[in-house]
């Protein structure tokens, strides 16, 4: 998940993360999300930026990334591998046996939306904070005798992003409002435009084209902007919406692409777009957020932890963190356990995706290891925390991947493994591809899928259900395990009976190789 630099503070006795400045780079930016989107918050003055993303915006398109004839040199790579010829076994994996096209997709940012204050150029008793417990992220400042307060949040409820714009006098709120999105500015990467949809709506709208990794993009996405304004003035274009001496501004925020599954992209984000915003048509800022913060707070709530001190309380967060140095605070130990959970419910929400490398959070269009699911370790740590800490629903994603997986990974199983049941190695990414990746030095890892399984029997672990474990998770885990029963060899050195993995990677060894502890334990 996404690691922020100055991340936790405590105020007034809430679980909150403050500052007193705006951020400068996106990673001190304050991250909100309701699973399918998520957004980075600036909290800036006279221009403010959101950063946001949805969570089925990636390269790529429908892809069966297994590699036929694989399994006619899965014998041989195993009898250079037992001859100690780890070097030739790398060799025929690299030229026979791994995924195609070698690398998998990349997670991509879906936009910006841009908020110009004109002369909010020198603010008084500035505030920016992120409320974990009811997730909102808010800026406070003063100009001149005018207090000025924004306020902002993912709906999962709703599932929108909802900026508040409010002034203590009335008539004080007037700004100017654009989308914009990365994908304009390289060449050939996509088509995008900017459009009004009706006097008070703005749509930003595209379709990815570039060839990423070797495999051409197709999704189209969309995102709508509302502004429902009360009192002043309120004018849209196809550049903008601009609003003029209102008394405070809703603006509502939703978007979505053609994804409708790994294999099909035939999905209408215009409409998805016009039906989540006329969901809401007519109802109050008020009904919004308190639907939000009661969704929210009934996860959020599970839980708590109290770990004692709190001696800095009252700093910003850096400076909180800074002080952590020279006088360790348990509390800080408290404030990133619960900055977890927060963040796994910001990005792993029944019906979207489970929650990648960065979360749901992303402003590079080719993002470290393309923001994908490193299943050799990281997406197994983002979701240890889910039964352990009241946040079992969370968990719902995950579980919808890996039923994909089985489906994708029965055809890895297949033509790499001439095996039943399914395989998924160390990565895999919006399209489901299980084949190895990269470099078969580390790529040819088959445990995976299996690894994940675990999940499963936690889930069972921790609530009984008994309807979960027959009809959804024993399942996957039969077929995991078909895989194995078939995949597993004699190691020639201990006999009959002795049964080993390979081949397979092994971390402390390095490279490929047969028995490795990491596939055992």
């Amino acid at each position: 998940m996404v690691v922020l630099a100055a991340c936790v503070a405590v105020q007034a006795g809430a679980v909150t993360l403050y500052y007193e400045s705006p951020a400068e780079e996106w990673l001190e930016a304050l991250p909100i999300g309701n699973g399918a989107m998520g957004a980075m918050v600036f909290g800036g003055v006279e221009h403010e930026r959101i950063q946001f993303n949805e969570d089925t915006l990636w390269t790529g398109q429908p892809h069966d990334y297994a590699n036929e004839g694989a399994a006619d040199h899965l014998e041989e790579i195993r009898d250079l591998l037992w001859a100690g010829e780890q070097d030739k076994a790398e060799s025929l994996a690299m030229e026979h046996f791994m995924s195609e096209p070698l690398r998998q997709q990349a997670y991509q940012p879906f936009g910006d939306l841009h908020l110009h204050f004109e002369g909010h150029d020198n603010p008084e008793e500035y505030r920016r904070e992120l409320d974990l417990e009811h997730a909102l992220a808010t800026t406070r400042y003063r100009i001149g005798e005018t207090a000025f307060t924004r306020t902002v949040f993912a709906s999962y409820p709703d599932g929108v992003i909802a900026v508040r714009i409010e002034a203590d006098e009335p008539g004080a709120v007037s700004f100017s409002a654009e989308l914009s999105s990365p994908h304009a500015e390289p060449e050939d990467w996509a088509e995008v435009e900017t459009a009004a949809v009706d006097e008070k709506t703005l749509a930003l709208r595209g379709q990815l084209l570039g060839s990423f990794n070797e495999l051409d993009s197709a999704l189209r996405f969309e995102a709508r902007l509302r502004a429902d304004v009360e009192g002043g003035e309120i004018t849209a274009d196809d550049d903008g919406i601009a609003v003029a001496n209102a008394d405070a501004v809703t603006l509502l925020l939703t978007a979505a692409t053609s994804y409708v599954d790994f294999a099909d992209i035939s999905g209408d984000p215009s409409a998805r777009c016009a039906e989540t915003l006329g969901g809401i048509a007519g109802e109050s800022y008020e009904a919004l957020k308190e639907r939000h913060v009661a969704d929210h707070r009934e996860l959020f709530q599970a839980n708590t932890i109290d770990l004692g001190g709190g001696i800095h309380d009252h700093l910003p967060a850096d400076e909180r963190l800074a002080a952590y140095q020279d006088e360790p605070d348990p509390a800080v130990a408290a404030l990133v356990y619960q900055f977890g959970r927060y963040l796994l419910i910001a990005s792993s929400r029944p019906g979207s995706q489970p929650a990648n490398l960065q979360g749901v959070w992303n402003d590079a269009l080719q993002p470290p290891w393309e923001s994908k699911y490193t299943i050799n370790m990281n997406t197994e740590m983002n979701y240890w925390l889910a039964e352990l800490t009241g946040l079992s629903e969370c968990h719902e994603p995950l579980f919808d991947a890996l039923e994909d997986l089985t489906i994708t990974g029965a055809s890895v199983a297949e033509r790499h493994y001439d095996a039943p049941g399914w395989v998924t190695h160390h990565n895999f990414d919006l399209w489901r591809g299980a084949a190895p990746i990269n470099n078969a030095n580390h790529g040819v890892w088959p445990t995976g899928g299996a690894w994940l399984c675990q999940h499963l029997w936690w889930r069972y672990l921790f609530t009984r259900d008994e309807d979960f474990l027959r009809e959804r998770a024993y399942p996957i885990m039969k077929e995991a395990s078909r895989f194995f029963l078939d995949y597993l060899v004699e190691d020639p050195e201990f006999g009959e009976g002795w049964l080993v993995s390979g081949p397979s990677n092994s971390p402390e060894r390095g490279g490929l190789v047969m028995g490795p502890a990491m596939d055992h334990q």
